[in-house]
């Protein structure tokens, strides 16, 4: 049907020989979200999409989310709109795992490169099943067991803090009060276990001392982004990547400013939570 070219030992694929843009047979529908289950991120080079062909593939996948805090495009409020420019260059450089701070976090994310600067500009995944399998048994068990905190106002402290900001996130911050996930986490599709916290959004683990949930959160967040579990991705205008946000995490690499940087995502809703 199509060629899958391994991008790293622990995660990521790009996927050749699919123009989704052309109407896709249920059959290879299915096998893309197969590949992406394994895979965990997979890309797709010089595809030239509408807007309407960009929310179709994400449909695929399941029902869509919207975002609080990004603008999104006339037309199409799914489609979030992620741009750098030297006047208003990116404020998310800390590795995440999308929107935990919801009850029911997404399933994961179509993002689509419209504009790349002429150099930088990657984005990092890491595998949180290849994290989990990485950590001795007994600390698998002892994770097993804890719940962690996260909070919208947190992740987005930076936004709340410039000028206006407050306000214009007044209804975000109403909508959103932080949440308990456990720390690990059963992948519905996969069965594989994964580490749910991370550094953006993850404020504290429960039922332990405020130290204690530091030097854990720090022990985790250090070990989840361990060369050995994550692969790089070079975006190149009307590049496509697909993860599932139920076992990643991802980092932007901000090293390209004042270039200017504009990616498209669509969010696809979260399914049976752990």
């Amino acid at each position: 049907m199509f060629t899958v070219k391994l991008m790293a030992g622990a995660l990521g694929a790009e996927l050749h020989g699919v123009d989704l843009g052309q109407g896709l047979s249920a059959d290879a529908y299915q096998e893309i979200r197969r590949l992406l289950v394994k895979h965990q991120v997979i890309f797709f080079r010089d595809q030239d999409i509408s807007h309407a062909q960009h929310k179709a593939l994400a449909e695929s996948f399941g029902p869509l989310q919207t975002h609080p805090a990004y603008d999104t495009i006339e037309g199409f409020p799914e489609i979030t709109v992620l741009e750098s420019t030297a006047e208003k260059p990116s404020k998310i450089e800390a590795w995440h795992t999308d929107m935990t701070f919801r009850v029911h976090p997404p399933l994961g994310a179509v993002l689509y490169s419209k504009i790349c600067p002429p150099q930088g500009g990657d984005t990092l995944w890491a595998s949180t099943t290849a994290a989990f399998d990485g950590l001795s048994e007994g600390m698998q068990k002892f994770l097993s067991e804890l719940t962690a905190e996260h909070d919208f106002s947190y992740g987005f402290k930076e936004s709340l803090a410039e000028t206006g900001g407050r306000q214009r996130l007044a209804q975000a911050v109403a909508d959103n009060p932080p949440v308990q996930h456990p720390v690990i986490r059963t992948h519905p599709e996969s069965g594989k276990k994964v580490i749910f916290v991370n550094s953006l959004f993850t404020t504290r683990i429960l039922g332990v001392g405020k130290k204690e949930s530091e030097a854990l959160l720090g022990f985790l967040f250090e070990h989840v982004t361990t060369p050995e579990y994550t692969c790089r991705f070079q975006w190149q205008p009307n590049s496509i990547a697909i993860w599932d946000n139920r076992s990643t995490q991802h980092k932007p690499i901000n090293d390209y400013f004042p270039a200017h940087r504009r990616l498209e995502r669509i969010t696809i809703d979260g399914d049976t939570p752990y």
